[in-house]
């Protein structure tokens, strides 16, 4: 298939920069469209605990790609497409490699959230006197 949209990162004359994230589509009516939706997980030290809260994108799907509903894709940021897109579609993984992605990111964000909470400076006794 022949792609002739500007906007495509692979034939056209697009470049991405900066954010890449991966993510489920959850709606695809628009017009070259999508709307990306995933998970992280965000701590709350009041409760020690953390809550799992869901980021959604809207971001430009090129015809080459196509990518559905229920799809999962790598998208990555650009210049403003238009008022509220910034995203372009890169690629559409399969389900494997979506998890092991997002389980390899909550890996790293928890146990960086672990070694905030494990920095708190703590007082000596010997030095307050």
């Amino acid at each position: 298939m022949e792609c002739n949209d500007i906007n495509c990162p692979e034939h056209g004359r697009l470049k991405t920069k900066g954010a890449t994230f991966y993510g489920s589509v959850i709606s695809d009516k628009m017009n070259k469209t999508v709307t990306v939706q995933w998970p992280r997980k965000i701590y709350i030290p009041k409760y020690e605990r953390y809550q799992i809260r869901l980021s959604k994108i809207k971001a430009h799907n090129p015809p080459c790609i196509n990518a559905k509903m229920g799809d999962y894709v790598k998208i990555k940021e650009t210049r403003p497409l238009s008022k509220t897109k910034n995203f372009v579609v890169e690629e559409i993984l399969g389900q494997k490699e979506y998890v092991q992605i997002q389980h390899q990111e909550l890996l790293t964000k928890t146990e960086r959230e672990k070694a905030k909470v494990k920095k708190t400076p703590q007082i000596d006794e010997s030095e307050e006197q």
